[in-house]
């Protein structure tokens, strides 16, 4: 009895904190843009991982609650990312990339559940709102950065060099082209130099302009704002002649 009112508490406690923020995509596209910015200027090695972990972290972390997840996966995914910042400290710590490596993959794998709770979030959403619109849009930015760690992936694993005529390319190099590919403005100075960088690079396009022409364009064609607040007083405005006709 003891162990099921211990649950019940906690349990309501996790619907609490999830209340909190709920539907905060505002602050989760902060977070991807944060991150967006930390993987441009800083090299996904040493000291400075550590600090994309962090960020990467609490984006997901972030995402999930918003998303109204459930508390039990709320509660991985908070363990997992104490888990890939503890390897990230330890790959810096000792210069050994395969703890970075690891990291990188379960981040990555916690980032796109997260985006995937968020995107669920969204299309069940029975409203249109500017929240939506910022849920969609998170979605739409972390997608960029998923194929940045695809293509950081296909490099470190095949023989030759993953852009032509750049034998060492940097991670602000393969962020910059991951948007670029995936808003299809292709400015052309990188360049895949074989497969599967090549195919890759032609999914996200589709992935990019997909997302963008269906599910952004269909939520801002169906937004209209002010319209939440314009029912609340309607609403009010009808309850106050109840009010009156019962104090009659």
């Amino acid at each position: 009895m003891e162990t099921a009112s211990r649950r019940a508490r906690t349990h309501e406690r996790w619907r609490q904190r999830a209340e909190r923020v709920s539907d905060a995509f505002g602050l989760v596209l902060i977070l991807v843009l944060l991150t967006y910015v930390l993987t441009s200027l800083v090299e996904n090695r040493g000291w400075t991982a550590v600090l994309l972990t962090l960020a990467t972290s609490a984006t997901s972390v972030v995402a999930l609650t918003s998303s109204h997840a459930r508390p039990r996966l709320v509660r991985w995914a908070i363990g997992l990312s104490a888990l890939t910042i503890a390897l990230a400290v330890i790959g810096a710590a000792s210069g050994n990339h395969d703890w970075l490596n690891l990291a990188s993959l379960i981040q990555v794998s916690l980032l796109a559940v997260a985006m995937g709770a968020v995107l669920r979030r969204v299309v069940t959403s029975p409203e249109v709102g500017s929240r939506t619109i910022l849920g969609a849009l998170s979605v739409y930015a972390v997608l960029g950065i998923l194929f940045t760690f695809l293509y950081g992936a296909i490099d470190r694993a095949q023989g030759g060099p993953f852009f032509e005529a750049v034998a060492e390319p940097s991670g602000s190099d393969f962020i910059f082209f991951s948007y670029t590919t995936l808003t299809t403005t292709g400015y052309g100075n990188l360049v895949p130099g074989g497969q599967p960088g090549q195919l890759i690079a032609g999914l996200e396009m589709m992935a990019g302009q997909i997302f963008l022409v269906t599910l952004v364009a269909g939520l801002v064609s169906l937004w209209r704002p002010g319209e939440a607040l314009r029912r609340r007083r309607e609403r009010g405005g009808d309850s106050e002649p109840g009010a009156s006709r019962a104090a009659d």
